[in-house]
This record gives structure tokens, C-alpha cells and sequence, in this order.
């Protein structure tokens, strides 16, 4: 275990949170289609996602300082074991945002509606959330997921193909940085392009997940609002979508090595 140093739980810890708050951001969409104001849903929406990016960008050179303190003797084997550590963080961060979702349903349900009664004032809005008050409110609708919250839960309509585009993408996603990384240490000649490839496949990965995910979900959301779909069916494939999350971040387990491989190979061609 002398791959666990305290930096590398720091960043596991960050990473964690990051996770946490992509994983709830579904409950933005449920709670905009709760309330009846999916605008206004999507700009808090947009806000976490936001944030979320910032973190991300904002560990990037914390996590690439691995690569540079690693020993002499073996360091492939040694940071493989620390991304590999941190690969299981976001898994941790997204099981925690699954066990969190139905009290951030009801959390952010409230938090919409004082964005729209605010008029779309977020240093308002973050007062307002960040007053012993809400706070203190907002413990009340703290709990842990009940079986009534499955009632209704149905594989009737799965969406097969939007449940597997979303776990690569995630998995993508997750090892995009850490793959191009490693690959720095696979093809130490080229190892300033291999670790700029890390924006293009992150780039990758939110273009896809634009692409084929996030419009769906949406639209199912203006469903619920226009009577034309049901809340049920837009919970059930929210449900779908954070659990193929969370597979897609123990993919990335197994597509962390293949995915650094492959970068260094395609460093060839670039250099």
C-alpha cells in the first residue's frame, strides 16, 4: 500500500465529489419536471455541471504531479495503482450520489422554485441556500432511499441503447485523463502529446454525451410538464441512467490500461 499517499486520497476525496455532483444532477431534470419549471431546472443544471468541469480541470495537474513523483523502480505498476485507486473514487462518488438522489429530488425542487421567484438571480439564490434557515429545513428532507421510492419502477420500455451509450461514455469520461496520462510513461519520447490528448478524449466523451444522451432525457422531462409523458417513466429512466453510470465507472476499471495503449500508439501519428 505505499501507493496511498496523502496526496492520492486528496485527490480521491476530490474525485469523489465530483462524481457526487454529476451523479446528482439527474435530480435537477426530476425536480424541474416536479415542480413544472424545466427552465429553470436546466440553468441549475447547467450550473453544477459547470462546477463539476471546474473541479475536474482543477485536479488535473495535482493528478499528473503522480506521474512525476513516481519512483524509479517500476513506476508503471506503481501508478497504475494509484489511478486505479482514484478510477474507484468516481465509483464511491456515484453510489453516493445514487443513495443522495431522493433527498436532492426534494432539495432541489425547493431551490428551483426560489430561482424562478428570484428571477433567475444565482448570488440570490446561493443566499438564500446557504442561510442557517434552508439549511436547517433542508435536514428535514434528509433520508436515506425507501422502497417506496422504487414503487413503480418498471423494465418496460427499456432503453437499451441510451443505457449503454451513457456507461461507455461514462467510463470514457472517467479514464480520459488518467488513459492519457499513463500513456506518458507508456511512450516517454511523446510524452507531452500524449498527455494533451486528454482534452481531445474528455472533448470526445461531452460531445457524445450531448449528442445521444442529454436530449432524451430532456425530452422526456418536456413530456412530464406538457401531460404527454409521466413523471414515473422519467424517474424510472433517470434510475436506469445513474445505475449505467456506475457501471460505466467500473468499466473504466477495465479500459484504463487498453485506453492508455491506445493513446500512445496513436501518439505516432502525430508526432
Amino acid at each position: 500500500m505505499e501507493f496511498l499517499t496523502a496526496k492520492v486520497i486528496y485527490i480521491a476525496l476530490f474525485i469523489l465529489i465530483i462524481h457526487t455532483i454529476e451523479t446528482l444532477a439527474y435530480a435537477v431534470r426530476l425536480s424541474g419536471a416536479r415542480v413544472g419549471l424545466i427552465a429553470s431546472a436546466l440553468s441549475l443544471f447547467n450550473l453544477m455541471v459547470i462546477v463539476s468541469r471546474l473541479a475536474n480541470m482543477m485536479q488535473q495537474p495535482f493528478t499528473g504531479s503522480l506521474i512525476d513523483a513516481a519512483p524509479e523502480d517500476h513506476p508503471l505498476v506503481f501508478v497504475a495503482h494509484q489511478y486505479r485507486f482514484i478510477i474507484g473514487a468516481s465509483t464511491a462518488g456515484t453510489l453516493l450520489g445514487i443513495v443522495l438522489l431522493p433527498t436532492f429530488v426534494a432539495l432541489f425542487s425547493r431551490a428551483i422554485i426560489h430561482l424562478s421567484n428570484q428571477k433567475g438571480s444565482v448570488p440570490a439564490l446561493f443566499k438564500t441556500l446557504f442561510s442557517y434557515d434552508y439549511f436547517k429545513r433542508g435536514l428535514l428532507h434528509t433520508h436515506l432511499p425507501r422502497k417506496t421510492y422504487l414503487k413503480g419502477l418498471s423494465l418496460k420500455g427499456f432503453p437499451k441503447r441510451l443505457f449503454l451509450v451513457n456507461m461507455v461514455v461514462t467510463s470514457i469520461y472517467t479514464i480520459g485523463v488518467l488513459s492519457a496520462l499513463y500513456a506518458a510513461l507508456l511512450a516517454p519520447d511523446r510524452h507531452s502529446t500524449a498527455i494533451m490528448a486528454s482534452g481531445l478524449i474528455n472533448g470526445l466523451a461531452t460531445i457524445l454525451l450531448v449528442i445521444f444522451v442529454d436530449p432524451k432525457i430532456s425530452v422526456m422531462a418536456d413530456d412530464v410538464i406538457n401531460k404527454k409523458g409521466s413523471y414515473v417513466t422519467l424517474k424510472n429512466v433517470s434510475l436506469m441512467m445513474v445505475t449505467s453510470r456506475l457501471l460505466g465507472t467500473i468499466l473504466a476499471q477495465l479500459l484504463f490500461i487498453p485506453g492508455a495503449e491506445y493513446v500512445a500508439w496513436f501518439t505516432k501519428f502525430i508526432v
